[in-house]
């Protein structure tokens, strides 16, 4: 799960974006960890969220995340 979670936070900090799709998030980790499966991607996720390191936000027809570092407001773009 630990290397699941840094993958992620290097595609969070790497990306051109502040905030990202989980679909992107999944790609740039399986690229990573091949044998990583969605659901443990989703966990990972969620573990970051509570751990307050990212952030979840729903822009009413599509989730997304972000580095609550990187995301100046909860505020869709």
């Amino acid at each position: 799960m630990e290397e699941i979670k840094k993958a992620i936070l290097e595609f969070a900090n790497a990306s051109k974006k502040t905030r990202f799709y989980f679909k992107d998030m999944e790609k740039a980790v399986q690229e990573k960890i091949p044998t990583a499966k969605a659901r443990e991607i989703k966990k990972a996720a969620s573990e970051l969220i509570n751990e307050g390191t990212l952030i979840y936000f729903s822009t009413g027809s599509t989730t997304m995340y972000g580095l609550k570092d990187r995301c100046a407001s909860d505020e869709p773009q």
